[in-house]
């Protein structure tokens, strides 16, 4: 029995009127709230759009601490598919873990016209920091003081769980981003990348590390006013225009 939804972390599904649509991920310990703007701007421009509540995700921290990635990748695969019996032109965009679900979406799916990734999750952090969080979880911790509300706008804040589930964040970095950073070379689609220089929760270098080894266009954002959940901060409109219009451009080619 899970705890109910927070209020404003409903997913999402919009019925749009352009040929083509827009999948929306949210990230670790976050909900859809935090990337709803995202979501909105692109239904407002025509997507038809999917944002769907990851497993977990939403409610209560301890709905989320048996969940692993491939509960997360099984919510994001069946968002696509939904999408994809609405229309056959997609993009993904996806916040810090959603941006890594968004990779993982674009590597298994080479069909997809185009991924946006904001401050995206790429590369796992060395073998110290596993053991560090291994080390933990063997004293029988579950979990860990929260990542979440990283934002520089003092009137914004983030509905993020307060703290952080141990056994999630190492299948996040074991069975997520470990086999996953090794794909990128081989992924061809434009990449629309939007990176806070100034982050506290995902290192800026892993957006440069995902700019350097991916196979594909990429273009870059910098939003400099913004920390982590830049959706929701200061340069959110910057996002929100250039998804829009990467979007427009990669899924609706012939009206770019």
């Amino acid at each position: 029995m899970t705890a109910p939804i927070i209020p404003g972390a409903e997913p999402m599904s919009h019925e749009g009127s352009l040929p083509a649509g827009a999948l929306v991920l949210h990230g670790f310990t976050g909900n859809p709230s935090s990337v709803r703007g995202l979501a909105e701007a692109l239904a407002a421009a025509g997507f038809h759009v999917e944002m769907p509540l990851l497993a977990g995700h939403g409610t209560a921290i301890e709905d989320m601490i048996p969940t692993r990635w491939a509960d997360w990748q099984a919510d994001a695969e069946a968002a696509l598919a939904r999408l994809g019996g609405r229309v056959e032109r997609i993009v993904v965009a996806g916040l810090s873990m959603g941006g890594a679900l968004t990779l993982q979406l674009g590597a298994d799916h080479p069909e997809v016209a185009g991924l946006i990734c904001v401050n995206p999750a790429t590369q796992p952090q060395g073998d110290e920091l596993a053991a560090m969080v291994q080390d933990f979880v063997d004293q029988g911790m579950e979990t860990m003081p929260g990542i979440g509300s990283d934002i520089a706008d003092p009137n914004a804040s983030e509905t993020a769980y307060e703290g952080t589930p141990l056994r999630a964040l190492l299948s996040l970095v074991q069975d997520g981003l470990t086999p996953l950073a090794q794909r990128y070379p081989q992924m061809q689609m434009p990449l629309l990348l939007c990176t806070s220089p100034q982050d506290h929760v995902v290192d800026p270098a892993q957006s440069g590390f995902l700019a350097a080894s991916y196979g594909g266009p990429v273009e870059r954002v910098s939003l400099d006013r913004s920390y982590h959940v830049a959706t929701q901060d200061f340069d959110k409109e910057l996002i929100f225009e250039s998804s829009v219009d990467f979007a427009r451009r990669v899924a609706l080619p012939d009206s770019a």
